[in-house]
C-alpha cells in the first residue's frame, strides 16, 4: 500500500484525482495465519499538470511498469486478498526481510510485551446534556504511551465536567515530520528520477521513529484492531506522501501543512482509542473536518473567526445524541479557497482549544502543558530553574503579549477567542458570558496554574514575568526631512507593508525611527543578509538619509504594571547599569501592561537573570 502522491504537494486530496496502481505481494505465514503486505503496490495519484505523463516513472523495488492503460480493473487479478492482520506491527515485521520469512521469524517471541492492564474508567459529566469545558493536551502530555495513560486519568478525573478535548502531536512528532519532509526533498538529488522506493522512505530515522512510538503505544495501550488499523493507514499515507516529495523534489508550503498534519490526526485517534479501551465512549475528529476554517496563507494560517464559530458550535452539540468524548486535532484547519489543510502555526492547538471554547460559549478552557502554569521567567535561563515563580493570574492583555515576546507556553493568537467572548459580553448579546483560559500542568495536576481573565487587580503588582526575545534586528531609520514635516512615518510604514515586514518595536524622534525586525519569521535563514539589504536600499531610494541595521540583538519584555513604570524603570536602570548592560531601545506607553527593551543579545540572558533576581529573588 504505497502512494506516490505528486498531487498533495500541489495539496489535492486522493478523492480528487485519477488513480493508477499495481499491486504485487509477499506472504508471510506465522501459525496458523496469513500476514500479507503489498510491497510492490504503487499507487500514482498525479494530476498531469504536475507529473505529465506518469507512465515515465517506474519503481525498480517492484520491477513494475504503469501504463496509460493501466486500471484497477486491469491490475493483477491472482494476487491473495491482502487485508491486514489484527496486529499491524507483526504483519509489518514479517515483511522487512528480502524474501518470505519462516514462521520463527513472525512467531509471537518477536512481539513486545504485553499490553497494559488498566482499570476502566467512567464517563466524565454522564449527567449533563452539553460539553462543559475544553482540555488541550500538549506534545509533552501525550509523549508516548504513559503519558497517554495519564492524560485518559486526568480527562476522566473530573466527573463534573464534560469535556471536548484538543490534542497535539505525539512528543517530538512534528519536527520528525518535517525533517522527514527535508530528506524526502533531498532524494530527489541524489537518487535517479523515479527510483525512490517506498522502502527508501521507511528507513529514513525520522519515519522510523515515528512508526516505532505509535505502533508501539497502540500496542501498549492494547486498543481495539479498527484503531490500530487506522492509525497504520495514516502512516502508509504519510509514506507515500513523502515519495511523492522525493519524486518531485519538493516539498511546498502547502505539501508540508499536510505532511504535518499526520501528527495530530494519529494522536488524536489513539487517545479516542485509549479512552474506548478504558470503556469511555470517545471518538476521534479532525478540526478540518468538522469546521475551523481559515484563508489560503499555508504555515502560518488566519483563522475566519465568525464562520468557524458558528460551525464549530454546530459540530460539536450533543442535541440529545451519544454521550461521548470528542477528541480533536489541534493546530489544523481547511483553507477557504482551496480546500486543502492548512495549519495554525507552532503551538496552534492552544488557539485550537479557545476555538471551540468561544464556539461552544463555555466558561473555561484549561490548556495543559509540562509546566506549574505561566512562570516569572524562563527557568532554563536562571542559575537555578526552581526559582522561577508561578504566575496565578493574568489579563489576556498581558497572556497576549507573553506569547507574542516569546513565551512559548501560549499560541499568540489564543486570547483572540476569549476577547471576542468579551466583547461580545460587553455588547449584551444573548447566552454569552466572559470565557476564562486555565494553564496546567498534566505533570503536576494538583498544580494551581496560572488562570487567564479579562481583568484582574493591579494595585500590589508591579512585574509579573520576564520574556527574552532572540535573534532581534533593529533598523535605524534617519532623514532630516521629518522636522516640521508630515508623512514621514507613512513613507516607512508603506515600505514594510509593500514587502510584507512586520515589526515588534517602535521607537520614534523629531527625526529618526527605530523599529525591531524578527527575520527569522520573514525570510528563509540563508536570505537574511540579502533581504534585510534589499530593505535598506529600498529606504534610501524614498529619500531617507541613512539607514543602519543592526543585527544579533534581542528584545527583553517585561510584563508589569505599566502605571509604575517609574518606579519599575528606576530599578531596572540600576540593575543593569550595575552590570554594565547598556539599553539600545526601548517602548513604553502603547501598552498598559508592557515595557520592553533591547540590548545585545549575547547579554540578555545576563539581563534576565539580574532583573529577574531583583523582582523576584530578593
Amino acid at each position: 500500500e504505497v502512494f506516490a502522491m505528486a498531487l498533495h504537494v500541489h495539496g489535492m486530496s486522493t478523492r480528487d484525482t485519477p488513480r493508477r496502481h499495481v499491486c504485487a505481494s509477499r506472504v508471510c505465514t506465522s501459525g496458523r495465519r496469513h500476514h500479507a503486505r503489498q510491497l510492490g503496490s504503487r499507487r500514482l495519484l498525479a494530476s498531469r499538470g504536475a507529473l505529465g505523463d506518469v507512465s515515465s516513472l517506474s519503481f525498480p523495488s517492484s520491477s513494475l511498469s504503469l501504463s496509460s492503460s493501466s486500471s484497477p480493473s486491469s491490475l493483477s487479478s491472482s494476487s491473495p486478498s491482502l487485508s491486514p492482520s489484527s496486529s499491524p506491527r507483526r504483519w509489518r515485521s514479517c515483511v522487512r526481510a528480502s524474501s518470505v520469512p519462516s514462521s520463527s521469524q513472525c512467531s509471537e517471541s518477536e512481539s513486545e510485551s504485553a499490553p497494559l492492564s488498566l482499570p476502566a474508567l467512567e464517563l466524565p459529566g454522564a449527567s449533563l446534556d452539553e460539553i462543559s469545558i475544553v482540555y488541550k493536551f500538549g506534545g509533552s502530555s501525550v509523549a508516548n504511551f504513559e503519558r497517554v495513560v495519564e492524560v485518559t486519568d486526568i480527562i476522566c478525573a473530573f466527573k463534573e465536567n464534560a469535556p471536548a478535548v484538543v490534542v497535539s502531536a505525539m512528543g517530538k512528532t512534528t519536527n520528525n515530520l518535517l525533517a522527514a519532509g527535508e530528506l524526502a526533498e533531498a532524494m530527489c538529488k541524489n537518487k535517479a528520477r523515479g527510483s525512490v522506493t517506498t522502502d527508501d522512505i521507511e528507513e529514513l530515522e525520522p519515519v522510523a521513529t515515528i512508526r516505532k512510538l505509535h505502533e508501539e503505544t497502540c500496542h501498549k495501550l492494547g486498543l481495539d484492531d479498527d484503531v490500530a488499523k487506522d492509525v497504520d493507514s495514516l502512516l502508509r499515507d504519510l509514506v507515500g506522501l513523502l515519495v511523492g516529495v522525493a519524486l518531485l523534489g519538493e516539498c511546498s508550503v502547502r505539501a508540508r501543512d499536510s505532511l504535518v498534519s499526520y501528527g495530530e490526526r494519529m494522536s488524536s485517534r489513539i487517545v479516542a482509542g485509549a479512552l474506548e479501551a478504558r470503556g469511555v465512549p470517545a471518538v476521534a475528529l479532525d478540526a478540518f473536518r468538522i469546521g475551523v476554517t481559515t484563508n489560503d496563507e499555508f504555515g502560518n494560517a488566519v483563522v475566519m473567526y465568525e464562520e468557524t464559530y458558528e460551525a464549530l458550535g454546530n459540530a460539536l452539540a450533543r442535541r440529545g445524541g451519544r454521550k461521548q468524548v470528542p477528541i480533536i486535532t489541534g493546530f489544523l484547519g481547511k483553507g477557504q479557497t482551496t480546500g486543502a489543510i492548512t495549519t495554525l502555526g507552532r503551538g496552534g492547538s492552544d488557539l485550537s482549544a479557545t476555538l471551540i471554547g468561544a464556539a461552544l460559549r463555555l466558561p473555561e478552557v484549561q490548556v495543559w502543558k509540562d509546566v506549574d502554569g505561566i512562570l516569572s521567567c524562563d527557568p532554563r535561563i536562571l542559575d537555578d530553574a526552581s526559582l522561577a515563580c508561578p504566575v496565578s493570574m493574568l489579563t489576556y492583555d498581558e497572556a497576549t503579549e507573553l506569547s507574542f515576546y516569546g513565551a512559548t507556553v501560549l499560541h499568540p493568537a489564543s486570547m483572540r477567542p476569549a476577547l471576542d467572548m468579551a466583547d461580545k459580553c460587553a455588547r449584551g448579546e444573548k447566552d454569552c458570558r466572559p470565557m476564562n483560559v486555565r494553564v496546567k500542568n498534566s505533570y503536576n495536576r494538583d498544580a494551581e496554574g496560572t488562570l487567564i481573565t479579562n481583568t484582574r487587580d493591579l494595585t500590589d503588582t508591579l512585574l509579573t514575568s520576564i520574556v527574552v526575545k532572540r535573534g532581534v534586528t533593529v533598523l535605524d531609520i534617519l532623514s532630516t526631512r521629518m522636522v516640521g514635516s508630515y508623512g514621514f512615518l507613512s513613507k516607512a510604514f508603506d515600505i514594510f507593508k509593500q514587502q510584507e515586514i512586520s515589526v515588534d518595536m517602535v521607537a520614534t524622534s523629531e527625526c529618526a525611527l527605530s523599529v525591531t525586525l524578527d527575520p527569522a519569521g520573514i525570510w528563509s535563514r540563508d536570505l537574511f543578509d540579502e533581504e534585510l539589504e534589499n530593505l535598506r536600499l529600498a529606504l534610501i531610494d524614498e529619500g531617507f538619509r541613512r539607514v543602519d541595521v543592526s543585527k544579533d540583538r534581542a528584545i527583553i519584555s517585561l510584563v508589569c504594571n505599566a502605571g509604575r513604570s517609574s518606579e519599575l524603570l528606576a530599578r531596572v536602570g540600576r540593575v543593569l547599569s550595575d552590570e554594565g548592560i547598556r539599553i539600545i531601545m526601548s517602548s513604553q506607553g502603547a501598552s498598559a501592561s508592557n515595557i520592553s527593551f533591547v540590548v545585545v543579545e549575547e547579554q540578555a540572558t545576563e539581563a534576565a537573570r539580574v532583573l529577574h533576581n531583583e523582582f523576584f529573588e530578593k
